[in-house]
């Protein structure tokens, strides 16, 4: 059998590409990896790798898999594990469907609401945003969580609904403290949400969420990035 050569095009501060690591490190699987600059214009030769210029791209011996949830998907399915069943075992269509309702859920109905509650001119926008961001997650997630041990679905390992949302989950319960969004969206979501904030208090913590996470370079980041939004 010929050597597993896995090549992960990515960027650090990017949550979409942090989706493929915390795959990749769950998996234990080996790889190279290439930083992409996304502060400059793509060069020709990744657009050849991926013509939009977007990370990840992964290199899978020697095909191109692009878009973060494809690449975890496929990782989850290639390498069978705790993550996610075949979907051939007992439970295991069910339990596939219900984690793909759960992300979608989160990425659809939740999470547009914490970027424009981060990028929103004013502050009385940001308390706009972030009052949805919580009433979301108050109607739409807190009740499929109510059997969280501490992952999805009663699991005591990272799940594949923690894979493709731990990366948003981590920077919501780190930035708030750099100033980056009202300290009270957690507050807010201990009291309206507790299955949620339990949750994802342990999902931020986890080692494989945490693998390639640099919390004070991204909130510098992010803090420059709301500055030139907001015109300062």
């Amino acid at each position: 059998m010929a050597a597993l050569k896995i090549k992960l095009y990515t960027n650090h501060s990017c949550p979409w590409a942090h989706r493929a690591h915390i795959s990749l490190a769950e998996l234990q699987l080996p790889f190279e990896e290439e930083i992409i600059d996304l502060s400059v214009p793509r060069t020709p030769e990744y657009l050849k790798v991926n013509p939009r210029g977007l990370v990840p791209s992964l290199e899978f011996n020697g095909e191109i898999l692009t878009e973060s949830a494809i690449i975890s998907n496929f990782l989850a399915d290639a390498f069978p594990s705790h993550l996610l069943p075949v979907s051939n075992a007992p439970g295991g269509a069910l339990l596939r469907a219900r984690i793909a309702f759960f992300v979608d859920t989160f990425i659809s109905k939740v999470n547009s609401n914490f970027f424009k509650a981060q990028f929103a001119k004013t502050d009385e926008e940001v308390e706009v945003f972030v009052k949805e961001y919580v009433d979301a997650v108050v109607k739409e997630i807190e009740p499929l969580l109510s059997n969280a041990a501490p992952f999805f679905n009663g699991s005591d390992k990272l799940t594949q609904a923690e894979v493709l949302t731990g990366s948003f989950v981590v920077r919501l319960f780190t930035l708030p403290k750099h100033g980056i969004l009202p300290e009270h969206i957690l507050s807010d979501l201990s009291a309206k949400a507790p299955n949620f904030f339990r949750w994802g208090q342990a999902v931020s913590k986890h080692p494989s969420v945490l693998g390639i996470y640099d919390e004070e370079k991204i909130a510098a980041r992010t803090k420059e990035r709301l500055a030139k939004a907001r015109g300062a």
